[in-house]
């Protein structure tokens, strides 16, 4: 982590990461590069659909592979690299017969490694096998929620899945979350835990740091007026004035409230539900 001097108020709590002890290169692959528009929370009618988002610096997209349809053949880490849109580093992949492609890193990645996508890989992190083939205990990263359907699981900075049992076709997994899940055995997964793990340790520090991520200012609902949210209202610093806390729209939020939907179709894959509030 990289503290700084404390000139300012702001300053004086503010933390980053040190990204040059750790990237290797600040140019990305032009050919896996594009422009793109950024979620500025609006649908297409341009009416706000998630609040506090907007604005926010210039971002370049890297395509990351997240498939990893390239089975049996060693690729090596060229680079190591700053993506502005997840938080976990990524690494220019080329493979043996030349193609090069963005993967994302496991935490103790180093240039010039050589992973490989296989059956019948090495259970080594970084390697990427089907579930099935990996032993119980192991803490894996961009799972697969079906087979061939792409990672979707554990792609977080420092996030990690691990293997708790195996029975009947499926595996059982304990996500970030705690939440335990049923997922098919012969989804994929990549050994190990995805790097930048000091992410969640950031002190944004200044409210002119965040509107540089997108974060629009958040005002607390008991700040309002009754009619702007059903938290306001009342004379001084009044309680909500009902049991539980709702969100904006009326819907369950924060202070342990299960907002997930009774009859939601993954219902059937949950073994354990994620345990909510403070831990």
């Amino acid at each position: 982590m990289k503290k700084y001097r404390p000139t300012t108020d702001s300053r004086r709590h503010m933390s980053g990461i040190d990204f040059r002890k750790i990237l290797t290169s600040d140019k990305p692959e032009k050919s896996l590069t594009s422009g793109f528009r950024r979620g500025t929370g609006r649908n297409n009618r341009g009416r706000i659909t998630t609040r506090h988002k907007g604005g926010g610096h210039k971002r370049l997209f890297r395509e990351v592979d997240f498939s990893y349809d390239k089975y049996d053949v060693p690729f090596t880490i060229k680079t190591i690299e700053y993506d502005p849109n997840r938080s976990g580093f990524i690494g220019l992949a080329v493979y043996r017969d030349g193609e090069k492609r963005y993967v994302l890193l496991h935490n103790s990645a180093r240039v010039g490694q050589t992973f490989v996508v296989s059956e019948n890989a090495p259970q080594v992190p970084g390697n990427r096998l089907p579930l099935g083939n990996i032993s119980v205990g192991t803490f894996v990263y961009n799972v697969e929620l079906k087979h061939k359907g792409g990672a979707k699981i554990a792609r977080s900075g420092g996030d990690y899945v691990e293997i708790l049992a195996k029975e009947g076709g499926f595996v059982d997994l304990k996500m970030p979350s705690s939440e335990v899940r049923k997922v098919p055995i012969n989804a994929w997964a990549s050994i190990g835990e995805v790097s930048n793990n000091e992410n969640r340790l950031v002190t944004i520090g200044k409210a002119g740091r965040s509107r540089w991520l997108g974060i629009r200012p958040h005002v607390r609902g008991t700040a309002m007026n009754p009619v702007d949210h059903p938290h306001g209202g009342g004379e001084g610093r009044s309680g909500r004035g009902r049991r539980r806390a709702i969100s904006y729209y009326g819907k369950p939020t924060g202070k342990g409230q299960k907002s997930r939907r009774t009859k939601k179709y993954s219902n059937k894959f949950m073994v354990s539900r994620r345990k909510v509030g403070k831990r």
